[in-house]
């Protein structure tokens, strides 16, 4: 789920696509956001997912009935999520924050979930400003973040939720829930994990 021009960690995914497949997949999507689901419009609302991986949420989101784009830069993962996934109604396409090239908006909702600790700081605002551009208003996006000691051989960053809510107010974005949710639900002692929910309250998106 790396959505970043990295090499070195798309390189991890693609060679463990198999492996990531299952253990990604084996969790429901409800379980992963249930902190989150409530802030959700109504469907059919359109929903961007970024770096969506095994397609696991996306699929799930349209079949709430939502209208899903997901985007995902390797394409090992992509093919995967477009045979498990297939007749789901999602768009699946390439590509990577934070230019996140070929993407239009508005959204209604922007989902990240496991993507945004493999950005590097200078990375971050670039790729918060871009988010933000691709919200309508009102449109909300909701981001987990894997916290705790980051593994070795892996570009991967421990970012508080507060620092994200910090990137989004500089980019027009309003918080709305950061949330503690704990234990990791693979297992992983070492692991837990936080959402934030941010809100575009301009009456005109930024541009990206």
């Amino acid at each position: 789920m790396e959505p970043t021009s990295g090499a070195g960690v798309q390189a991890y995914y693609a060679e463990s696509a198999e492996r990531l497949t299952r253990a990604y997949e084996s969790v429901p999507f409800e379980s992963v956001h249930g902190a989150l689901l409530d802030l959700l419009p109504e469907p059919p609302a359109r929903v961007l997912d970024v770096g969506s991986g095994t397609g696991r949420d996306a699929a799930a989101l349209a079949g709430r009935g939502f209208t899903v784009d997901a985007v995902e830069p390797v394409t090992e993962l992509r093919r995967v999520a477009e045979r498990l996934h297939q007749g789901t109604g999602v768009t699946w396409r390439a590509g990577a924050l934070p230019a996140l090239q070929g993407v239009q908006g508005p959204y209604d909702v922007v989902l990240l979930s496991a993507v945004w600790m493999h950005l590097r700081p200078e990375e971050r605002p670039v790729a918060m400003r871009r988010l933000a551009g691709l919200l309508a208003p009102r449109g909300i996006l909701l981001i987990t973040l894997r916290r705790g000691e980051p593994p070795e051989g892996r570009r991967m960053f421990d970012i508080p939720p507060e620092e994200v809510a910090g990137h989004g107010a500089e980019a027009g974005l309003v918080p709305v829930r950061l949330v503690d949710e704990g234990a990791d639900l693979l297992g992983r002692d070492a692991v837990r994990w936080n959402s934030v929910a941010l809100r575009q309250e301009r009456a005109h998106c930024p541009h990206p």
